[in-house]
């Protein structure tokens, strides 16, 4: 197959029958079969073939034709409940997702372009591989520390667009995932086909596949308990480009009686979850001091300070949107 004038990596396609089926499939290759859906992430991979051979997919286990499907929305006793291979532009238009889960209609709306969300599913969304432009240089150019090598080359090179609260495991990439902060706000549960996860833990930046998941376990569902009556939920994105580009920062935020939960994308390797800027707002304090607390252990270098102000601006106008005194628009 060629994509766009470069070969794809040869692979084996398992078009699974059933969950059990596609855990074995796995098994099968031991980590060197990748589970996928809409497959606007794994195509890349296979086109460009930014990890070592050793980490490259010899088969594809396809999960659309599980059966039943795992692409839904409903809701029951209070729990929003979405399937692995939902599409992000089905969960985007859903009346119920944006009725009472703002931030999440609003995030699936954000990612890319209209063919994408057509394609990409939530499940791939928030399992996607890291988006540093070292990590994905075409045929493992540069092996960085987050693929085994030792030198995060990003530190020394372009790091405009990484995190801004330091390195893990010497890698400063950015989780770059629009779906992720909305999952980790709403406190969402990811379940798989072996355990039910918190959201705020499903990353492993330590690792090249980015999450915690083991080489036989797929996403089966996201589960999200309904906010308390009341509360808000918003999501807001800065790019370069609104209509395509991954974030440079983003941030979900809820808010209600009680209730102040804040997350960020795009600045740390994996979501980031401003516990500092929710005790400003449940002590009564201020969404500008909010927001400056959200910020307060940054350790930008010196080319990506200004996500700094991108992102506090962010964090403030989303909490004011949440508490309905806030204009709808985008970025800073």
């Amino acid at each position: 197959m060629i994509l766009m004038g470069r070969p794809l990596r040869r692979f084996e396609l398992i078009n699974a029958g059933t969950v059990d089926e596609a855990v074995r499939a796995l098994s099968k290759y031991d980590g060197r079969a990748w589970p996928f859906a809409g497959g606007t992430d794994v195509l890349r991979v296979l086109r460009f073939r930014p990890l070592p051979e050793d980490l490259m997919p010899d088969a594809l286990v396809n999960l659309k034709t599980i059966s039943p499907s795992m692409s839904y929305i409903k809701e029951e006793d209070g729990v929003l409940r979405i399937g692995a291979t939902t599409r992000l532009a089905d969960i985007s238009r859903d009346p119920l997702v944006r009725s009472g889960y703002q931030a999440l209609a609003e995030a699936a709306e954000a990612v890319a372009t209209p063919q994408i969300r057509e394609m990409g599913t939530i499940a791939g969304n928030i399992s996607q591989l890291p988006q540093c432009l070292y990590f994905r240089k075409p045929d493992d150019r540069f092996h960085c520390a987050r693929k085994g090598g030792s030198v995060c080359y990003a530190q020394s090179g372009d790091y405009r667009y990484h995190s801004i609260f330091g390195a893990v495991n010497n890698c400063i990439m950015p989780n770059t995932s629009d779906i992720a902060p909305a999952l980790v706000a709403l406190g969402a549960r990811i379940v798989t086909n072996k355990r039910t996860l918190e959201a705020e833990g499903f990353w492993d930046v330590r690792v090249p596949g980015n999450t915690v998941l083991d080489r036989d376990e797929i996403i089966t569902e996201i589960q999200v308990t309904r906010p308390p009556p009341g509360a808000r939920s918003k999501f807001l994105k800065f790019a370069v480009r609104k209509s395509i580009d991954f974030p440079l920062v983003n941030v979900a935020v809820v808010r209600g009686d009680g209730v102040a939960r804040v997350a960020l994308n795009a600045v740390a390797p994996k979501p980031y979850r401003a516990y500092a800027a929710e005790e400003v707002l449940l002590g009564g304090g201020s969404e500008e001091e909010a927001a400056s607390a959200a910020l307060d252990g940054a350790v930008p270098l010196q080319m990506n300070r200004w996500k700094i102000s991108v992102a506090r601006t962010l964090v403030k106008r989303a909490l004011l949107m949440a508490s309905g005194r806030g204009a709808e628009g985008g970025g800073p």
